[in-house]
């Protein structure tokens, strides 16, 4: 039971502190997941990392949130999970409560806006890294450069829907998936 303890609080202490520190929502975090759950205390595999990014995105709310969750479901189950969501979303709440009050105030002020301005450029180079790091660990092969390219192309160029986008990939994964069982077959 204590060593149960230990996980949650830990689980809750981990997702805290990267909810703390991170700004520029759920991609900036994905870096910062990985190497806490992943390297730092091996709960996951960098595989399975990577399959509950891919989940997280695909399920509605925020993809940190529900990496949180799911990181902490399959870490300590329905306990884990409510641990880890709370830790990485109390920060947030707190801080934004606070900076809701006292933005108001100095909004106006040059230095304030020039801070907004480099927050927002390290947190580009956050998304960049998360993207770099996924690239890395995903399949290369023709089929994956074709649906990332057309996938890119209609999410930057069009109004569809990503969950629209989203489904079409898994279809077309699966058509290729399908397609290639039975070539192997013959």
């Amino acid at each position: 039971m204590k060593e149960k303890l230990k996980r949650f609080l830990t689980l809750f202490a981990v997702f805290f502190k990267i909810g703390a520190f991170t700004f520029g929502g759920g991609y900036a975090m994905i870096p910062l997941i990985e190497r806490e759950v992943a390297e730092k205390y091996g709960w996951i595999s960098s595989q399975d990392m990577l399959d509950i990014i891919a989940i997280a995105e695909s399920t509605p709310g925020p993809i940190a949130i529900n990496s949180a969750t799911f990181v902490g479901y399959k870490t300590a189950g329905v306990i884990g999970a409510a641990c880890a969501t709370l830790g990485v979303v109390l920060p947030s709440f707190v801080i934004i409560s606070v900076i809701s009050y006292v933005l108001t105030q100095f909004q106006e002020l040059k230095v304030v806006q020039f801070a907004f301005n480099g927050i927002r450029a390290g947190v580009l180079a956050l998304i960049f890294k998360a993207l770099w790091s996924m690239y890395k660990k995903c399949p290369k092969s023709l089929f994956a450069y074709i649906v990332m390219a057309l996938s890119f192309v209609i999410a930057a160029f069009t109004n569809l829907n990503v969950i629209f986008i989203i489904i079409g990939a898994a279809i077309a994964g699966i058509i290729t998936s399908l397609v290639m069982a039975r070539r192997a077959a013959k």
